[in-house]
């Protein structure tokens, strides 16, 4: 069959929109029509060659949409469910799932990492990779019926998207990695997509102080919103605001989420941490860094941790529905997060957008 994708070619271009050829789904697998699909930085990346996905790529990695046909075997879905798509699913047999960290699933690794045989995508015979194994900036996909979750029908497709990575990385940071406690204070540096969300897991934790640091002023008024007693342009500024506020115990927990990390901001946000800090890496650093400016005499003598982010630590058969529960009483803000739409032809313009710190979360509806 044929399907409309957004692809990218070569590093450097812009996303190409364009028709593919799409494999019938075999066996466990599941062909899904696409209908929301969250505009990510970690796609940007590979845009720019921070990360290295193998190319030709179809990208995307966080959407939802119907189950149009499934192969043998399938037994998660049937024709006509909505589902969210996750780029992390976990296989449940092997050492990382058996031990009670789905998140780093080999099995899944070893997909999104890139096994370019396996794409349903090609062209004129060429194979297509698919961004972590989903490929979700196309009219449809598919992918192993492992990575569906099936969701009631009344939820919105544009909020379910954003399920399958912004809110599950973000909110997971907070309330898993980091472990916020009640009472704890609280530094989210980079607040868009995922770092609002850490914002909220944050404040469902019980955190007393959380103050949010970005220098957009777009993205300080969002951040009020969604959880941060106090907002500030830079990490200096926000090192004055904890000592005043803490009484000079600075920070429990630093999160650092801004789109591409590197050694000064890592440096800079572990300085806004006290004793017994924990900080939490969700950024992506470019492919080719291999070093940290840090002070290793305050890291050691403070009892510091810093701790990498895959998905938030979380599970998400069993955190996806969690998060919608908390989306329908009202004590997790989704909608809020969606600043604006495109069709998929208007992809590059979301992307542009979303460099313009105009976004929260941009959403492609192909």
């Amino acid at each position: 069959m044929k399907t409309r994708s957004a692809t990218l070619w070569h590093v450097g271009q812009r996303w190409a929109v364009e028709e593919l050829d799409l494999a019938e789904p075999g066996p466990g697998q599941v062909l899904v029509r696409i209908r929301a699909t969250g505009l990510c930085h970690s796609d940007d990346h590979a845009v720019t060659g921070d990360s290295r996905p193998p190319l030709p790529l179809v990208g995307g990695h966080e959407g939802a949409g119907v189950v149009e046909a499934i192969g043998p075997g399938v037994t998660r879905a049937s024709v006509g469910d909505h589902v969210v798509l996750a780029f992390n699913s976990p296989c449940g047999h092997c050492r990382y799932c058996a031990g009670g960290l789905s998140n780093l699933c080999a099995i899944a690794r070893r997909r999104v990492g890139g096994e370019p045989a396996a794409s349903p995508f090609s062209r004129a015979g060429e194979t297509v990779w698919a961004m972590g194994g989903l490929g979700t900036f196309s009219e449809r996909t598919v992918v192993p019926e492992d990575s569906v979750i099936v969701i009631d029908k009344d939820v919105p497709f544009a909020v379910a998207a954003l399920l399958g990575c912004a809110v599950t990385t973000g909110w997971g940071a907070a309330v898993y990695l980091a472990d916020v406690r009640r009472g704890e204070t609280v530094v989210v540096v980079g607040c868009g997509g995922v770092g609002v969300n850490s914002l909220q897991g944050a404040r469902n934790a019980g955190a007393d102080i959380i103050v949010a640091v970005d220098p957009s002023e777009f993205k300080r008024e969002q951040a009020v919103r969604f959880g941060a007693t106090h907002a500030v342009a830079d990490l200096a500024r926000a090192r004055e605001v904890l000592a005043e506020l803490t009484g000079g115990h600075m920070a429990d927990v630093a999160i650092l989420s801004v789109g591409v990390a590197d050694s000064d901001i890592l440096g800079d946000m572990m300085s806004t941490l006290g004793l017994n800090g924990r900080g939490i890496i969700t950024a992506v650093s470019p492919a080719a860094a291999t070093t940290v400016n840090l002070s290793l005499v305050d890291f050691t003598l403070s009892q510091q941790t810093i701790r990498g982010n895959v998905y938030g630590g979380t599970n998400m058969h069993r955190d996806i529905p969690l998060l919608l529960g908390l989306y329908r009483r009202g004590k997790l803000q989704l909608d809020e997060l969606i600043s604006r739409t495109y069709p998929l032809d208007e992809i590059n313009q979301g992307y542009a957008d979303m460099h313009a710190g105009r976004n929260l979360r941009g959403v492609v509806l192909p």
